[in-house]
């Protein structure tokens, strides 16, 4: 994967080394925090857990100075071309529909941090937060894609476009929020069981997972940064963190109704649409029987 053509963006706050910081809960958060997991996929009493341990009230006063813009490191300067390429391209996109597209902020921290969702912790991996309509990166994932998951192999540079669907994926949530479907995800949510829940959000996943494919079609057309492997790769990690995938490695079954990012074959097939198509209107996981 080749960087040097992409444009860089400077819409990135760098929380790494930072304290997480004190946030203050009550029952009104507990519920909106359930309602976010529940929605995005997130074990709620993770964020619950976590938003518990700190102090009441504190969380609107003590404000911490945080570093933005292009950060100088090597991962820094990763990230914000990433972010950089999806800003041109989805901001292209909306242009050609009529729309305008407003970027997201990415946020990298290293262990824990607060968010717009409550408290936000690197065993969550990255994932978008409608409230606050930032990306949370604890980089420390991408070792785990690596190392733990097996989805690349290991010190290769084909795992960057690994990396870079990942972030693609979770600004993918941000255009899904753009369009206004996040919030009618998570009213329909609110009258169904779990499964029924469950179900909606891994058509939630499979088009975030599509919507990383249209990213790299249109990027790649224009920068042309994609190099021999690199796609098998992504599609190598889209199956590795797989729902049925995961099941398997850590309780030995898989129980499909507790999905709720989808199955491997299902998240590298969405993800190949977009790619081969470069089409939003390809990325329909809503009008289709199954996913």
């Amino acid at each position: 994967m080749r960087l040097d053509d992409l444009p860089k963006s400077d819409r990135v706050e760098d929380r790494r080394g930072l304290p997480a910081g004190p946030a203050g809960i009550g029952i009104g958060t507990v519920v909106v925090l359930a309602l976010i997991g529940w929605a995005l996929g997130i074990d709620p009493s993770t964020l619950i857990g976590g938003a518990e341990q700190m102090l009441p009230g504190d969380s609107q006063t003590q404000q911490q100075q945080v570093p933005t813009g292009a950060p100088s490191d090597e991962m820094g300067r990763f990230v914000s071309a990433v972010l950089g390429s999806t800003e041109e391209v989805w901001t292209g996109v909306f242009a050609q529909a009529g729309k305008k597209y407003t970027p997201p902020t990415l946020v990298m921290f290293s262990g824990a941090t607060q968010s717009g969702c409550g408290f936000a912790q690197s065993a969550m991996g990255p994932f978008y937060c409608p409230m606050d309509q930032k990306v949370y990166l604890d980089t420390s994932f991408f070792q785990d894609l690596e190392q733990r998951f097996g989805a690349c192999d290991v010190g290769s540079k084909t795992c960057q476009f690994s990396e870079a669907y990942v972030i693609a994926h979770e600004i993918g949530h941000h255009v899904q929020n753009q369009l206004g479907l996040l919030p009618q995800v998570q009213q329909a949510q609110r009258a169904m069981d779990q499964a029924e829940a469950n179900g909606l959000q891994v058509r939630v996943e499979l088009q975030a997972d599509c919507l990383a494919g249209v990213w790299a079609n249109r990027a790649q057309a224009k920068w042309q940064f994609i190099e021999p492997g690199d796609v098998e790769s992504a599609l190598q990690t889209a199956s590795a963190i797989g729902d049925d995938r995961l099941q398997r490695q850590t309780q030995g079954y898989v129980v499909p109704d507790s999905f709720t990012h989808g199955s491997s074959a299902q998240r590298t097939r969405w993800f190949t649409t977009g790619f081969k198509s470069g089409d939003v209107a390809s990325c329909d996981t809503f009008g289709t029987q199954e996913p």
